[in-house]
């Protein structure tokens, strides 16, 4: 016997009914609301209880943009971490602007609720992305943008305004540190009085003439890296101020330096003379040295000379021979080219030890003519001795007048400058904000409401709200 299919409507039981499900919503709107009302207080007042264990963040972002940043280096070559940011010297100096406690275990607790990370672009991701799946290799990314954020519980003694400027502190005192390194003017410039406060005359010869190569050299790598700047406070290029330290060591420093030469001026020529002799014989052994190193690089570069030869007919002998199995490159072309690539260092090492030693010679050149017109001045000439030590003496005043006047030009162009270029070295993308515990707190009421609001829901649509039983 054959069953035939049933075609029978669904039954009522298999049917939903909207009509009694909107019913029971209604007659449990009551209950419903209630315990919506019930899950607000108890979110609310559980956050209100253990809020102040909770954590509250203070956020700010910071942007780097310096010469070599992109490469992760300093503008001095030196390796850029953001984490420098957070380091022990700029937390204290932070705490200690803002007039909070600086004690070490604040500082190792504030140091250590501090974190950096590096805020990626959408657009970068995607590109990267591309040259991941097209198998090709990812260049190394550095962000320029950071995400600063203090970590702390909120019953931390620190209020959100003080959690805040803490931060703007933080990233302050590191833009100080930052031109203080980078911005101003080298610390071996503009100091050559001062190392010669009690030095006998014949040291100024050593320490100006130093000091004058110092300044033209850097003022003359200057005007050719910044050759259209023109400072605001000096209205001076460096160009200008390199014309100036012609015109200096013209007119003031060869002066006072030849008064000192030509009379072979002292203050203790006995002592004077121990210094020369020492410094004599010192640079005499330092002649002998390169010397000796030139002998050996020349060695090494003649012998690199004949090998080269033998490695070059050895290739011309090679590409001679017709091997079609023969590689592209073959052995005899390596070493013919790690045989070039050491001739080259070669020459270039001999450059340099030929040179340092026509320098040393050159000095002790210089040095033993002081030291003969030293040892040739008439000391029995005494008023003569005297007459010149006296306009020695105002020929150093104007030298001295004259090259603080040229250090200052320096500094403030230099200063200029470098502000101009690092202005925006470390700059605030957004300010420092904390989380709001009130906003917080509504979150979680709202989120307890929908819960209870949720629960209400539930218990309505099954029959069972407040005071009702399932029906039988």
């Amino acid at each position: 016997m054959t069953t035939q299919p049933d075609t029978r409507p669904y039954a009522d039981d298999d049917a939903i009914d909207f009509a009694e499900l909107f019913a029971r919503i209604r007659r449990g709107l009551a209950a419903t609301l209630g315990y919506g009302l019930l899950g607000l207080a108890v979110a609310a007042g559980a956050y209100f209880a253990v809020g102040a264990y909770l954590t509250v963040n203070t956020s700010t972002r910071v942007v780097f943009s310096f010469p070599g940043q992109e490469r992760g280096e300093y503008p001095d070559k030196s390796k850029f971490q953001p984490d420098d940011l957070r380091a022990p010297e700029i937390v204290a100096e932070a705490l200690k602007r803002q007039g909070m406690e600086t004690t070490e275990d604040f500082q190792s607790k504030v140091r250590g609720a501090l974190s950096i990370e590096g805020i990626i672009p959408p657009n970068i991701v995607k590109e990267r992305d591309r040259l991941r799946a097209a198998g090709q290799t990812l260049p190394r990314y550095v962000p320029d943008e950071y995400a600063v954020t203090l970590s702390l519980p909120r019953k931390f003694p620190l209020t959100g305004r003080q959690r805040e400027l803490l931060l703007g502190e933080l990233v302050n005192v590191f833009q100080e540190r930052f031109r203080r390194t980078y911005a101003n003017l080298p610390v071996n410039f503009g100091n050559a009085f001062d190392s010669l406060n009690g030095a006998d005359y014949f040291d100024y010869e050593l320490v100006l003439n130093q000091e004058s190569q110092n300044l033209t050299a850097f003022l003359a790598m200057m005007s050719e890296t910044a050759r259209t700047y023109r400072s605001p406070r000096t209205n001076l290029s460096f160009g200008d101020l390199l014309n100036q330290s012609h015109l200096f060591t013209q007119l003031r420093l060869n002066e006072t330096l030849g008064l000192i030469r030509q009379y072979g001026l002292s203050k203790d020529r006995k002592t004077a003379l121990v210094k020369l002799d020492y410094y004599y014989r010192t640079l005499e052994d330092q002649v002998r040295q390169a010397v000796e190193e030139e002998k050996v690089v020349q060695a090494l570069l003649d012998q690199t000379r004949e090998r080269m030869q033998n490695y070059v007919l050895g290739v011309r002998s090679q590409v001679a021979q017709q091997r079609p199995e023969a590689p592209i490159i073959d052995q005899g072309l390596v070493d013919s080219l790690l045989a070039n690539d050491a001739y080259n260092f070669l020459v270039r090492q001999a450059l340099e030890a030929g040179l340092k030693t026509k320098r040393l010679q050159s000095q002790i050149a210089i040095l033993k003519e002081r030291r003969d017109l030293m040892r040739a001045f008439s000391e029995s000439a005494q008023a003569e001795q005297t007459e010149v030590l006296a306009q020695m003496e105002k020929s150093l005043a104007k030298l001295k007048t004259a090259y603080t006047a040229l250090v200052a030009d320096i500094r403030r162009t230099h200063e200029d400058y470098q502000r101009q270029l690092f202005g925006s070295a470390v700059s605030l993308s957004m300010q420092a904000k904390t989380d709001n515990f009130y906003f917080s707190l509504a979150k979680a009421g709202i989120a307890g409401l929908g819960v209870g609001l949720a629960f209400g829901l539930g218990l309505s649509l099954l029959g069972l709200g407040l005071g009702r039983r399932p029906a039988s």
